[in-house]
C-alpha cells in the first residue's frame, strides 16, 4: 500500500502522524532513561523519517535559523577544553540533533496538531507515572515526596503544568469541539491531581502564574491594536508595582511557607553560592558543556556528598543561568538569553501588533513558563528535554514567513462579526 507523502509532511493532512510523534517524544522525554537508547532512536526515526520523504520541506533553509543554533553549537566547541571531552562532545552532538528534530516538528506540523499531541502525551506520561509511580526522598529538603516514575518530583510537576496548560489552549485558545473538549477535560482534572500530588512548589507557582498572564492577555484580544499595547503597557506596569509591593509585605515567604519552603529555598541559595563560584573559575567561556558534573571531579563529589546523591548524577544547580555560566560562561550564556528573550519579545510582538493568533499567545505562554522556571530549574539546556523540545520549537516559529494579519478567531466572539476559525 503506497502512502502519500502529504499524510506524513503536509502541515494539513498529517495531524494523526504528528499527534503520534509529539506524544511519543513527550514519553521519550519523561521516561530515555528507564527505556533506553531503543526510545530515543524511537524518537529520531519519527522526526528524521520526515527528512528521508521530502527533505526540503522538513528542513528548509537553515540560514535563516542560525541565531537558533547559537548555543548549541558554542557548547560543540566548549567540549573541545572540556575535562570530560567524552561526555561533552557527544552530549552537544545530542543537543544539536534536537534542536533539528524541534525544528523539523515546527516545520512540519501544525500548532493545533502540537497542542492535540501535546495533551495525549502528557496523558500517556502522567497515566504512566500514576501506575508505576514511587515515593522518594527530596536531596534539597529531605522530605518523601510522590514523583511517579521520574527521579524527582519537579520532573513530574513540570509534565502536569504543562497538561494544565496546553489543555488551556485547547479549550480556551483553540476552541476545541468534539472528541478533543471532554478528552482536554479529563486530561486537565489528572494533570491537576498530579501536580498537587508532587508538592512542587515551581510547579503550581509557575502554572497558576502563567495560565492567568495568559487568560488577562486572551481579553486584551477584544481591543485594537492601538488601545491593546496601551492597556498592556498599563497592566505590566501595575502587575510590576504589585509585585515590589507584594514581595515587600513578605508575600513570598507566605507563598513558600504554604509549601513548607524557608527563604533559603531548601538549600537552593547554598547551591546557588557554590555554583556562582565554580564559574568564577573559568568566566568566560566555562569549564566546557556537562564538564562539571562528572564523576571524579572534585567539586561535583564534593557536593554531591553534601546533598546526599549516592547516585552521583542528575543533578544540577537548580538555576538555568547559573548552570550555563558554569558550563559555558558568559559567552554561553548570552547566547542562550538571546534566544530565550528573542522568543518571548517575538510572540508577544506578534500577539499585540503584526498577527495577533491563538499561537502566538500559546507560544508566549511557553515562553514564560520556560524563564520563570529558569531561575529554579534547568529546562532548556539538556537534550531529550521537553522544555528544551518546545523551547527551540517557539523559536524556530519565528523565522517562519509572517503571515497577514489576522483577527479571525477573536472576531468570533464580537457581536456582528464573524469568521472561520483558525488554526
Amino acid at each position: 500500500m503506497k502512502i502519500a507523502k502529504s499524510t506524513l509532511i503536509d502541515p494539513t493532512k498529517n495531524e494523526l502522524y504528528g499527534i503520534a510523534a509529539v506524544a511519543l517524544s513527550f514519553f521519550v522525554f519523561a521516561y530515555s532513561n528507564r527505556f533506553g537508547q531503543i526510545s530515543i532512536l524511537g524518537y529520531y526515526g519519527v522526526w528524521f523519517l520526515l527528512v528521508l520523504v521530502d527533505y526540503k520541506r522538513a528542513l528548509g533553509n537553515y540560514l535563516k535559523y542560525l541565531w537558533i543554533f547559537g548555543f548549541g553549537l558554542f557548547c560543540f566547541i566548549s567540549a573541545f577544553w572540556s575535562p570530560a571531552f567524552g561526555t561533552s562532545l557527544r552530549t552537544a552532538i545530542q543537543y544539536m540533533t534536537h534542536i533539528v528534530c524541534a525544528l523539523i516538528a515546527m516545520r512540519t506540523i501544525s500548532t493545533r496538531t502540537l497542542v492535540r499531541g501535546a495533551i495525549a502525551g502528557t496523558a500517556v506520561v502522567l497515566v504512566y507515572s500514576m501506575l508505576f509511580g514511587i515515593y522518594l526522598p527530596d536531596a534539597m529538603d529531605g522530605t518523601f515526596s510522590f514523583v511517579g516514575a521520574f527521579s524527582s518530583k519537579n520532573q513530574l510537576g513540570f509534565y502536569a503544568s504543562l497538561g494544565v496548560f496546553f489543555c488551556y489552549a485547547a479549550v480556551m485558545l483553540f476552541r476545541e469541539r468534539g472528541i478533543w473538549f471532554p478528552a482536554a477535560g479529563g486530561i486537565s482534572l489528572l494533570s491537576a491531581y498530579s501536580l498537587l500530588a508532587s508538592q512542587s512548589a515551581t510547579s503550581v507557582i509557575t502554572t497558576v502564574a502563567v495560565v492567568a498572564a495568559c487568560v488577562g492577555l486572551q481579553g486584551f484580544m477584544f481591543l485594537s491594536p492601538k488601545h491593546r499595547r496601551a492597556f498592556f503597557g498599563a497592566a505590566l506596569i501595575l502587575g510590576l508595582g504589585a509585585v515590589v509591593g507584594a514581595l515587600q509585605f513578605g508575600a513570598m515567604d507566605a507563598i513558600l511557607g504554604i509549601f513548607g519552603k524557608d527563604s533559603t529555598l531548601t538549600g537552593r541559595t547554598y547551591l546557588w553560592q557554590q555554583g556562582m563560584l565554580a564559574a568564577s573559575e573559568y568566566p568566560m567561556l566555562g569549564i566546557g558543556y556537562q564538564g562539571f558534573w562528572v564523576q571524579g571531579f572534585p567539586e561535583a563529589e564534593r557536593l554531591w556528598d553534601f546533598f546526599g546523591i549516592t547516585g552521583r548524577s542528575g543533578f544540577h544547580f537548580h538555576n538555568t543561568y547559573i548552570e550555563t555560566m558554569v558550563e559555558t560562561g558568559v559567552i554561553g550564556t548570552v547566547l542562550l538569553v538571546f534566544i530565550l528573550l528573542t522568543i518571548i519579545i517575538g510572540h508577544l510582538r506578534r500577539l499585540l501588533v503584526i498577527a495577533r493568533t491563538p499561537e502566538s499567545l500559546m507560544f508566549f505562554g511557553i515562553a514564560c513558563l520556560l524563564l520563570v522556571r529558569s531561575f529554579v530549574e534547568i529546562d532548556i539546556m539538556n537534550p531529550y528535554h521537553v522544555g528544551s523540545f518546545l523551547f527551540y520549537f517557539a523559536a524556530g516559529r519565528l523565522a517562519l514567513a509572517q503571515r497577514r494579519p489576522n483577527r479571525v478567531f477573536f472576531d468570533q466572539f464580537v457581536p456582528g462579526r464573524t469568521g472561520r476559525q483558525t488554526g
